[in-house]
Order: C-alpha cells, then structure tokens, then sequence
C-alpha cells in the first residue's frame, strides 16, 4: 500500500506480507522509486524547464510551510488523524521529492529496465529527468 493504509492496516486486522520499500532496497541498493511527473517532450525543452521549476517551488513551499500543507492534506486523507497525516508525510514527503538523488534517478532507471526485462514495458525506456 502506498498511501495511509500503510499506518493504519494493522487497525483492520491485517498483516503485513512484503515491505516492497525494503524489498526493493535488499535486492538493489537503492531506494523505491514512488512516483513522478511526466511531461510530454514536445512541449519544448523551455517549458519543460519551467514546470519541473514550478512543480519544485511548490513542493519546497510544502516543505517550508509544513503545518498548512499538512492541513490542507488531512482533507484528503481518508481520515487519518494529525499525528498519523504528519507521519506519513514525513515518509513521503521531503527532500527526495524535490530531487530524487542520483541514486534515486539510477533507481528509476533499474525500474523501467526490469519492466522491460520481464516484458511489462515493451520496449527500452530512458528517462530525461528535469532539474
């Protein structure tokens, strides 16, 4: 699960199977990659640049503005309680969200290549990160 259900599974009576964040880690080396934003190419390397600055600027506002941004969370959150919205968002939310990391971008790359290896992705794939 990624999302509170990792927080609150155990209250549902449920066990947990895999950790895939420590899988992944075990296996690689490297850390889960979560998610991220694509932008389509043809957009043109000059707006490609401004909405990987502007989703960067948003996400460094969350982080510098944390109490707000965790308020404005917990509306979505399918009712966690504040102690438990700050937790998860202090898993999933920090300085990796702003910028992966080299080991975080090489972490994507073994991602698609794996996708491709065991035919998920039908094709070789080479990310372009921004930023």
């Amino acid at each position: 699960m990624i999302h509170e259900g990792q927080l609150t599974y155990k209250d549902d009576k449920l066990d947990l199977v895999l950790d895939f964040g420590t899988w992944w880690y075990e296996r690689h080396g490297l850390p889960l990659p979560l998610g991220g934003n694509v932008v389509r190419t043809d957009l043109g390397a000059d707006l490609i640049k401004l909405i990987g600055a502007d989703l960067k600027a948003s996400v460094q506002y969350a982080l510098d503005h944390r109490d707000e941004a965790l308020d404005y969370a917990l509306q979505y959150s399918g009712g966690l309680d504040r102690d438990r919205g700050d937790e998860f968002v202090g898993m999933y939310v920090n300085e990796r969200t702003v910028d992966y990391g080299e080991d975080g971008r090489e972490s994507v790359r073994r991602l698609l290549a794996e996708g491709v290896e065991k035919g998920i992705i039908p094709h070789a794939v080479t990310p372009q990160f921004v930023g």
